[in-house]
């Protein structure tokens, strides 16, 4: 199917779309947040036309996203892989949200287990180096799974344990604490997967380091992200 046919029914503009949907998951605000900000804006939606862009586009405006990704890491070495996790709580119960950082901040792979045992830490690290090439070392803290997991896909040479090694990770986690706040937590795991899967991918595409980069530039890489 063509891209242009996913927004063939739809009245409203693919920009439109496109920059709601972004809205939304990027900053935290709620449906009527992002209502009331369109309006102010000259464009009349309400926040049910938003939540239905947001379930039928996110997780597609992500696919493209992670796609394009993969093939642009595969094309070129991997230097340095941050894994963490973080606690996350679905109706009352604790999960494992997995995160997997390169050297540059972007992130990688962010799957949901209801565990954090040795299977989860070896489909979690499996996972990204199938879909992104092979790094030349992998930092993690000291929770033996990542050992254990290192050690059965052949890896413990290029893991690197140590305390404050997978900063880099634990600081992804707090865009999404952030978001995660805003919606008063999550119902379901899938919601939660589905939800990271497309905030990491909107996270990846505007986590460009403006303060490094000229004011003219950094509209440059916005105006990219937004045209997807």
């Amino acid at each position: 199917m063509a891209r242009g046919d996913l927004f063939k029914y739809f009245r409203t503009s693919r920009e439109c779309i496109r920059v709601a949907v972004m809205m939304y998951v990027r900053f935290p605000r709620s449906l009527r947040n992002v209502e009331d900000v369109l309006h102010e804006c000259g464009i009349d939606v309400s926040h049910e036309a938003v939540r239905f862009w947001w379930h039928r586009f996110g997780p597609m405006f992500a696919a493209e996203s992670r796609q394009k990704r993969a093939e642009r890491l595969r094309s070129r070495p991997q230097w340095r892989w941050h894994l963490d996790g973080m606690f996350v709580r679905i109706s009352g119960e604790r999960h494992y949200l997995w995160r997997a950082v390169d050297h540059e901040g972007e992130v990688l792979e962010n799957p949901v287990t209801k565990t954090r045992d040795r299977k989860a830490a070896l489909k979690f690290i499996r996972k990204p180096k199938k879909r992104c090439g092979r790094p030349e070392v992998i930092e993690t803290d000291r929770l033996r799974t990542y050992g254990t997991a290192a050690r059965e896909i052949g890896a413990v040479d290029q893991q690197e344990t140590g305390r404050w090694l997978s900063s880099r990770a634990e600081n992804s986690h707090l865009p999404f604490r952030r978001r995660e706040r805003a919606m008063q937590r999550f119902q379901r795991m899938r919601r939660l997967q589905m939800f990271a899967a497309v905030h990491t991918s909107v996270f990846n595409y505007f986590n460009s380091e403006c303060g490094l980069s000229t004011r003219a530039n950094s509209e440059k890489i916005r105006a990219a992200a937004l045209a997807g």
